[in-house]
């Protein structure tokens, strides 16, 4: 069983930046494929970025060379460095992870454990 714990959400004027982390409990870390999704009110669930156990990451086309995921083993935590926010990027934010490998990393359905989210509000 992993328990997915994010933080670092929070209210910011567009251009500015957060990071977002995403503490996981429970043993191998590293096996898990793991992304951020986020859900803005009215719309649904979209992929944002993915870490996979090999090392490779991928981005959503609306956030790719903005933001940047990565992932710390010693401290079993994901990350999310948002650069250059705007405001239609105002969402909560989800981590998931799955110790499967995933080759459809924008799918919801393909994780099997998700934190509780984080709200980032972005004003203009």
């Amino acid at each position: 069983q992993v328990q997915l714990v994010e933080s670092g959400g929070g209210l910011v004027q567009a251009g500015d930046s957060l990071r977002l982390s995403c503490a996981a409990s429970g043993p191998s870390f590293d096996i898990y494929d793991m992304a951020w999704f986020r859900q803005a009110p009215g719309r649904e669930r979209e992929s944002v970025a993915a870490s996979f156990s090999w090392h490779g990451a991928l981005y959503a086309s609306s956030v790719l060379g903005r933001w940047i995921i990565s992932r710390d083993s010693d401290k079993n935590t994901l990350y999310l460095q948002m650069n250059r926010l705007k405001p239609e990027d105002t969402a909560v934010y989800y981590c998931a992870a799955t110790p499967k490998g995933t080759t459809r990393w924008w799918l919801s359905s393909e994780y099997r454990y998700w934190g509780q989210g984080t709200q980032v509000t972005v004003s203009s």
